[in-house]
């Protein structure tokens, strides 16, 4: 491949976008270049600290607790004050916490200052991911959210191998480092970001309109996070299960250490062209072909005998990984009204949350009682069916959500979202197809924008009862 080539492809997948999504993705990486806690809590407790490891595993769950906690809090609050100030404030929130986290000795406040930094940290990805949508045009999103991607793995790992030389320093360090680097992201965000948050006409709804049980009641995407869940719960194997496994098997931290980094390296050197690959293609088949990948990708594992092998399987899931990261985030953004993003990001934000709290105790659970065997076999299960599921719903949707990845066509349930929001007045609950019930929303409030694609999309947005 030609020089000429790649500055080709480099210029196609970075021009286009807007400097505000530069600078939100610039936050994400400064970010994750200085993650710490999540990467050496462990050891930080058992080796610094000389907890138990029971007691170790009790901090790390609480972190995810708080993540769960705050996935629908944040949400809201993105909605509802706006992405900005909910970026704000989460991001100072968590350089504080984090800070303290570094200097509290007595177990239960570590305990407690690690649900509040699992609370804080987790806070602010619905904002982002909203702010995102809200900034980026609809075509564009899917490569925006595969380069926002792409910023937190290479964050990630550099910051590992950075974290690793500053913990034989000092853990204490390590926490300020974060820190003060999450009040850099802040920073950015106050002088940078403006608000995006779309702006209400004087026909729309309330605040509250948009309100958690409005996304509980959209039945279609309360689908989809469920199997957001279900793949969250197979790839998060990768982090529990595996150096599990690995070492029930006689394999050193450092072999699992080998096998592991290729996940990373292949995602930084894959995400970009792959992306170019995948962006005008059915996300129906990505979605099923990647869910059915990660499965089957752990559920080689059963086999693996050496670390090659073990790097082999890494290179399998690593590849669905790749492809069902921005593809089902774009499927999300697609579902959510735009008036709801926030609530509908951090109710997609909670599936990952409560499958890094499930995914422990299940895998612990399974090694222990039937072996590892058994624990790949049900990733492999759960792997298809999941795909099966995605396979269902997906038939179900209208070519605007389940066509191109980056095609135009959603923009016409974009449009019929907001005319159903504005044009609730005395009506119904909108139980109709395309708005009967719902105030004046017609076929003729639709004709100009959607025209023949309004009947599907209206399909597509009925379940969202109030909204």
């Amino acid at each position: 491949m030609s020089v000429a080539v790649l500055r080709r492809a480099a210029r196609e997948t970075l021009s286009g976008l807007p400097r505000e999504f530069w600078w939100l993705w610039t936050s994400t990486l400064v970010n994750r270049l200085g993650g710490f806690v999540a990467t050496f809590m462990a050891l930080y407790l058992t080796l610094d600290r000389g907890y138990s490891a029971s007691y170790a595993g009790l901090v790390a769950s609480l972190l995810g607790l708080g993540g769960v906690v705050s996935s629908l809090g944040g949400g809201v609050m993105a909605d509802r004050l706006g992405r900005r100030p909910t970026l704000l404030v989460a991001q100072t929130s968590t350089a504080a916490s984090v800070a303290l986290l570094g200097f509290v000795e007595h177990p239960v406040a570590i305990a407690g200052v690690a649900f509040l930094v699992g609370m804080a940290s987790n806070a602010s990805r619905p904002a982002v991911q909203a702010m995102m949508a809200d900034i980026v045009r609809p075509e564009d999103r899917v490569r925006a959210f595969s380069l926002n991607y792409w910023a937190i793995n290479l964050g990630f790992a550099v910051s590992s191998l950075a974290a690793g030389f500053i913990a034989e320093v000092s853990y204490r360090a390590g926490f300020l480092l974060e820190a003060g680097m999450t009040l850099v992201c802040a920073v950015v965000v106050f002088l940078k970001l403006p608000e995006s948050r779309p702006e209400r006409g004087e026909k729309a709804v309330r605040e509250d309109s948009v309100g958690l049980g409005a996304v509980v009641r959209d039945g279609r995407f309360m689908s989809v996070v469920g199997l957001s869940f279900l793949v969250a719960l197979v790839f998060q194997q990768g982090a529990v299960g595996l150096p599990v496994a690995m070492g029930a098997a006689g394999f050193t931290p450092a072999d699992y250490g080998m096998a592991i980094a290729v996940n990373g390296v292949l995602i930084v050197a894959l995400q970009i062209p792959v992306t170019r690959f995948i962006e005008h293609r059915d996300p129906r088949r990505l979605l099923v072909v990647s869910s059915v990948l990660a499965g089957y990708g752990f559920g080689l594992t059963a086999f693996a005998g050496s670390v090659g092998v073990f790097a082999l399987t890494v290179c399998v899931w690593t590849l669905a990984e790749i492809v069902n990261a921005p593809t089902q985030t774009g499927l999300v953004v697609r579902l959510s009204p735009t008036h709801g993003r926030g609530r509908y990001q951090g109710m997609y934000t909670l599936s990952w949350a409560v499958a890094s709290l499930v995914a422990p105790l299940m895998s612990g659970f399974v090694i222990d009682r039937f072996g590892a065997e058994w624990l790949w076999g049900m990733c492999a299960v759960v792997g298809t069916a999941a795909g099966v599921g995605y396979a269902v719903l997906m038939r179900r949707l209208p070519g605007g959500i389940g066509g191109q990845v980056g095609g135009r066509a959603e923009d016409t349930v974009d449009d019929w979202v907001e005319g159903k929001v504005e044009g609730r007045g005395e009506g119904s609950r909108g139980e109709g197809s395309r708005g009967e019930g719902s105030g004046e929303v017609s076929e003729t409030v639709l004709g100009e924008k959607a025209g023949a694609a309004a009947e599907p999309a209206a399909d597509a947005v009925r379940a969202t009862g109030a909204v």
